[in-house]
């Protein structure tokens, strides 16, 4: 079966545009035209576009994805440069989580303070640690 852009666009909440950068950046390498020149996606274009929405999620970059494909289409003497690709963006992932927890238990101490605030009725009340705005003097 086959889709056209429009159609997979709202199938992948992807903009027009986005899809035929994606194309233009060579991203779909499979994807194919009618006679016209109208882009037509198949199901190996929509399993593509999961990839590609996942790379981007694990924060490698548009080259970074061109690169990777270039090498996938070498075949297996590129193995060990894929697997080294991840491997470091797996370690990419894990610094952004760490940064991530961080702010979660930054925004968990603020919800614990403004929770004890609302209880109390006041700041004034609570130690002035738990305030992340200026003392007044």
């Amino acid at each position: 079966m086959s889709y056209t852009i429009k159609e997979v666009s709202e199938m992948t909440n992807l903009s027009i545009s986005t899809l035929r950068y994606y194309d233009k950046m060579g991203l779909l390498p499979g994807l194919k035209r009618k006679e016209s020149g109208y882009r037509m996606f198949s199901e190996g274009d929509l399993e593509m576009l999961k990839i590609i929405d996942a790379f981007k999620k694990a924060g490698l970059r548009i080259k970074d994805m061109q690169h990777y494909l270039a090498l996938a289409f070498k075949g297996e003497s590129t193995l060990e440069e894929r697997y080294q690709i991840f491997l470091k963006q797996e370690t990419v992932l894990k610094e952004k989580i760490a940064e991530l927890q961080a702010a979660l238990e930054i925004t968990r101490r603020k919800i614990a303070y403004y929770e004890a605030a609302c209880k109390a009725g006041t700041e004034s009340l609570l130690p002035p640690a738990f305030c992340l705005r200026p003392t007044q003097k």
